[in-house]
């Protein structure tokens, strides 16, 4: 469903219901400055064929409001291919950590979640991003067995399973590790304006040039 705006549709209720395990491609470009990384696809998204397409998912108007994209994107139906292009001019990636679509976050074992990792240490490596940032907390604790991270920036966080960022080491030759609220609108805890606030922070750590929301 990458076809332009004209052509674009919705998935049907069948469609929604056919797409477990179904993969979402990643965005991945040169020159990436910050690799967002949300949970896995929710079935909407794997019938869209689009990260975080679900309406009513926050993630979006978040990426708009913060600064991060100019436009807000409507991925409901699925991406245009110019909204790829502009991710990638912008320097940003989206990928999961697990790539497999299910109905809710929580069918996921934490073996798919600590599976997962490898491959988010692999892309950072591939890609040098300056950030990346995880979408919701309670998935990042899981995946690196840290019960007691919270929200924002990981100072000694790496991503390579296992191991924490020696203080002798100066941060800035390490990617830098954020964790971001859950942008689902499930998450009553965090509202838009705190999303955004969350989001900017992220954009202007990756080295992003936040610009005011076109009207």
């Amino acid at each position: 469903m990458s076809e332009q705006a004209g052509q674009r549709r919705r998935p049907t209720a069948e469609e929604v219901a056919a797409a477990a395990d179904q993969v979402v491609p990643d965005v991945l470009g040169p020159g990436m400055k910050l690799l967002i990384v949300g949970i896995n696809p929710g079935l909407w998204s794997a019938a869209a064929h689009a990260h975080f397409a679900r309406p009513g998912n926050r993630f979006w108007p978040a990426m708009h409001d913060s600064g991060i994209t100019e436009y807000r994107i409507d991925a409901s139906a699925g991406f245009r291919d110019d909204d790829i292009d502009y991710l990638i001019g912008r320097g940003i990636g989206l990928t999961n950590i697990v790539e497999r679509a299910t109905a809710r976050a929580a069918e996921l074992s934490a073996d798919e979640l600590r599976a997962g990792i490898d491959r988010i240490a692999e892309l950072a490596r591939a890609h040098r991003p300056a950030v990346v940032a995880f979408c919701g907390i309670t998935s990042y604790r899981q995946a690196y067995g840290l019960p007691k991270a919270q929200l924002g920036h990981q100072p000694r966080a790496s991503l390579e399973p296992g191991r924490v960022r020696p203080e002798s080491e100066p941060a800035r030759t390490h990617t830098e590790v954020w964790v971001l609220p859950n942008p689902s609108g499930l998450n009553a805890h965090a509202t838009g304006p705190k999303l955004a606030v969350a989001f900017a922070e992220v954009g202007r750590a990756a080295g992003i040039e936040l610009r005011p929301p076109a009207r």
